[in-house]
């Protein structure tokens, strides 16, 4: 019997009966190679060992860090004021300086629900103030939030360039575009609802000089975004570098600028980073494993065999897969999906001429945007308890932002120059 049936049959049961995914994936490939019986069991520690044992995987519990560190220093609100100066006085400021904000702090943070937590805590209350809709206001924050991981640093693209073998640096700066795409999108479809429900206008009028303050004030946060994005660009440093220089540069500016850090927040912003990296970097290692035994067992080469009986037309296959991937995002976290089926799905992209950078952009967008997306979206949770409204309000409220995400996907899966124009024009690919 193929080992994938083993595999999958058991993951499939271990996760029915509620165990946490690291520990339903440890279990499924340890069942699989003893029922196979064609591999010692030690192979599956070898490979959880050389999962982990990754120059490209110190990126992540550092990026986190500085995220975690830049939201404890107060730039935040310097952020926040930047972007309601940026939106004008135009209605539903506050919607569009709140999706404004999220593309700002997705140069920080490059997690949905640490966006959620910074960008919701502070406005969703201000909005629910100003005379917005609760249900609005959390599904915009919701929404937004998933901006974060696509527009560098993005945690879950360092997650899918380690499994799959892609550059980093490359899904980084493809991100670019699309992230901005889904900003617009976003706007779009607030700038509706506000003119339709006469939410109200930012009646300030700003000077220049509290232009100009506004800027200056901002300018700690989007001189990280500069330092992460020129290094990587000008060649200087490699995304794992460029996460360590975030770092430091979060606690310099947090000391000293902002002097909202001290030892002890320091201390506890790296314990609360380090057990959020620690639970992700556990999926990673058993995820190892299970790619190898995916391997093994021809598993790719035997669902493309499948998909070309159905159709050998790329642009179908994409969208079968867009589909495969918008469900599973509905239903399970997005690292465990990136981790589980990238070693399935990129090889049988890559047999049907799908450039690997644009598919991995597509992999990890799919998946982003099911944090957002009804019944089970993470950040639909924690935005709702922020704005302290059921989730039926919060999930009829999100759907006309979800569309629009799904919208900016398909734009992004069927134009590929969308992913792939500034990564060649950098010569990343």
């Amino acid at each position: 019997m193929n080992v994938g049936v083993y595999l999958f049959g058991s993951l499939a049961v271990f996760l029915l009966t509620g165990m946490p995914i690291a520990f339903a994936v440890g279990l499924a490939v340890a069942f699989a190679i003893i029922a196979w019986g064609e591999a010692p069991l030690i192979m599956n520690f070898q490979q959880m060992y050389n999962g982990i044992d990754s120059f490209t995987l110190i990126a992540l519990p550092m990026f986190i860090w500085a995220g975690d560190l830049m939201g404890k220093g107060g730039i935040i609100n310097d952020l926040l004021l930047l972007c309601r100066v940026l939106c004008g006085r135009i209605r539903g400021n506050l919607a569009h300086a709140n999706i404004v904000g999220s593309m700002f702090f997705a140069g920080i943070s490059g997690s949905a629900v640490s966006d959620t937590a910074a960008i919701g805590g502070a406005l969703i209350p201000a909005m629910v103030e100003d005379g917005y809709d609760p249900d609005f206001s959390v599904a915009v924050t919701a929404s937004s939030s998933v901006i974060g991981p696509i527009i560098p640093p993005s945690i879950g693209m360092v997650l899918y360039g380690s499994v799959a073998s892609v550059s980093v640096s490359a899904l980084f700066i493809g991100g670019i575009v699309p992230g901005i795409l889904l900003g617009v999108g976003l706007m779009i479809v607030a700038a509706f609802y506000s003119h339709k429900r006469n939410y109200p206008k930012n009646t300030q009028k700003y000077t220049a000089k509290e232009i100009a303050g506004s800027i200056i004030k901002s300018l700690p946060a989007i001189i990280m975004m500069l330092i992460i994005l020129g290094g990587i660009l000008g060649g200087i440093f490699t995304p794992t570098e460029a996460s360590s220089i975030a770092v430091v540069y979060a606690l310099i500016i947090g000391i000293f600028y902002y002097r909202c850090l001290n030892g002890k927040i320091i201390l506890k912003s790296l314990c609360d980073s380090m057990a959020l990296a620690g639970s992700v970097l556990v999926i990673v290692a058993v995820s190892y494993p299970l790619g190898w035994l995916v391997a093994m067992g021809q598993i790719p080469a035997i669902m493309s065999s499948f998909i070309i009986s159905v159709t050998s037309n790329k642009f179908v296959v994409l969208l079968m897969i867009n589909v495969f991937l918008l469900f599973l995002g509905c239903i399970m976290d997005a690292n465990a999906n990136l981790l589980i089926f990238a070693p399935i799905l990129a090889p049988i992209a890559a047999s049907f001429g799908i450039d690997p950078v644009h598919f991995g952009v597509i992999f990890v967008l799919n998946v982003i945007i099911g944090l957002a997306t009804p019944p089970f979206g993470v950040c639909l949770f924690v935005a709702s308890g922020i704005g302290k409204i059921s989730m039926e309000r919060t999930i009829k409220a999100v759907l006309p932002f979800c569309l629009a995400e799904i919208a900016v996907l398909l734009l992004t899966t069927y134009i590929e120059p969308v992913v792939t124009f500034l990564p060649r024009f950098f010569r990343l690919m």
